[in-house]
This record gives C-alpha cells, sequence and structure tokens, in this order.
C-alpha cells in the first residue's frame, strides 16, 4: 500500500511538473501564478503545496532537470569536441519537441536577467562543455594556446543567444540549422586542419538517428524548405572565392 501511494505521489508530482513547465512556457515565470499551474495540472492547490513549497521552487526543479543531459555524456568513453556538436543538437531538438526543457531554457534566461542574477545555470553548463573539451585538447584536437574555459563560455553563450533568435525569427524551425553554422564557422578557429575531417558540424550519424534527423548521405530536398542548398549541413569550412 505504502508503494502504491509512493507511485500515486509521484505521478502527481509529475503532472505539477508538466502543468508548471507549460505555463511558464507560454507566459514566463512572472506571469504564471500557482493558480495557474494547478489549473494546467489538474490538481488542487493542496496537492501542488504538498510537493513544492512555492513558485520559485517548482521553476528551480525544471531548471536543474536540464542537467540530466549530462548523463549523455556520462555515457561517453571519450567525450571530446563531436560530443559538445552533438550536446548542441540535442538541445536544439529538445528545444523543439520537450516543453519542460523549453520552460527550463526560458526560466534561466529570465533569472539571468532579473536585478540579482542567478548565474548558477549558466556556470553548470559552462563546466559540462570544458570537461569535453580539456581532454580533445589532450588528444590534440584543439589548438593547444585555447582557453578551453573561454571556449566553453563562448559556445555556451553563442548557444543561448542562436536559440533565443530562433525563437523570435522562426519559432525554432531552423535552430538545427542555425547550430550547424555555429559550429561549421567556430571549428577552422578551433581546430587544427589536418583533424578538421573528423567533425561533423550538423551532428555525428549516432546523434541524427537518435533525433530523427535526415541522414547526411540523405537526398531528400528538405533543406530547400529553410531556403539551404542541398548539402550545405555537410560542409564544415567555409568556402572561400578570390
Amino acid at each position: 500500500m505504502a508503494r502504491a501511494r509512493q507511485e500515486r505521489a509521484e505521478i502527481t508530482r509529475q503532472a505539477i511538473l508538466d502543468g508548471a513547465a507549460t505555463a511558464f512556457d507560454a507566459t514566463g515565470f512572472g506571469g504564471t501564478s500557482l493558480s495557474d499551474v494547478a489549473q494546467q495540472a489538474g490538481v488542487t492547490k493542496g496537492a501542488l503545496y504538498f510537493h513544492f513549497a512555492s513558485k520559485e521552487a517548482l521553476a528551480r526543479a525544471l531548471v536543474d532537470e536540464q542537467f540530466q543531459s549530462t548523463d549523455l555524456i556520462a555515457g561517453e568513453l571519450m567525450p571530446g569536441v563531436q560530443t559538445v556538436i552533438d550536446m548542441g543538437h540535442r538541445l536544439a531538438h529538445g528545444l523543439r519537441t520537450d516543453v519542460r526543457l523549453r520552460a527550463g531554457i526560458r526560466l534561466v534566461v529570465e533569472f539571468g536577467s532579473f536585478v540579482d542574477p542567478d548565474p548558477t545555470p549558466y556556470n553548470s553548463w559552462i563546466s559540462i562543455v570544458r570537461d569535453c573539451l580539456a581532454p580533445a585538447q589532450g588528444r590534440g584536437d584543439l589548438f593547444p594556446e585555447i582557453n578551453v574555459t573561454d571556449l566553453a563560455t563562448f559556445v555556451c553563450g553563442s548557444f543561448t543567444g542562436l536559440q533565443l533568435t530562433s525563437y523570435v525569427r522562426t519559432g525554432r524551425d531552423d535552430l538545427h540549422e542555425r547550430v550547424t553554422d555555429m559550429f561549421r564557422y567556430l571549428l577552422p578557429g578551433i581546430v587544427p586542419a589536418e583533424r578538421l575531417a573528423g567533425f561533423q558540424a550538423a551532428g555525428s550519424p549516432k546523434c541524427r538517428a537518435e533525433l530523427g534527423l535526415p541522414s547526411l548521405d540523405d537526398d531528400r530536398p528538405a533543406e530547400h524548405e529553410q531556403g539551404r542548398e542541398p548539402g550545405r549541413e555537410q560542409e564544415l569550412v567555409p568556402k572561400h572565392t578570390d
């Protein structure tokens, strides 16, 4: 019986988080009340307060969920540059398909804009990226003079700006293309020329298959829908003309 109660409690908790994510995604932290969350979740306020003491606690739970993505990194035998690229595409996919991730990212941006901003989520992401880049530099996949903490900070800041711009311009419909562009233009400045061919700015085949993205060898004209030339995602280094 105790186990059944625990299972019901967890179902209710997840319903509350789903309702909170839907509300925060739609109207942000300031525009959402606990009544809105309870209505979205289909629970009473009493049930809501049993699991979360405040709106801030709800928001923090959604923000903290983002870092469950590190489980993917933990499974990497040799985390490195491609791990960071794939992480960017996994986040792009999540922002398009997962309301809880979307709400968490929105809350991070909003909290970072307050009078007393909280840098903790940004610092956590920077640490995750840095921990992938440091061993890559040791293997010779990054130029030795690069400060990997600075590079990780740049990557996280760039992704934040890209996803916001993509949201405003296209509702994030072009986010995978923008992430591909970011890495395609970044890689030649951080990776030695003889190592460039080993990295795919559009995501590794394994990552793309898991996310349901077209294979890089796929001839379907999906790229035309975004006004892109076929095969553009595959280019790592911009082509220059004299």
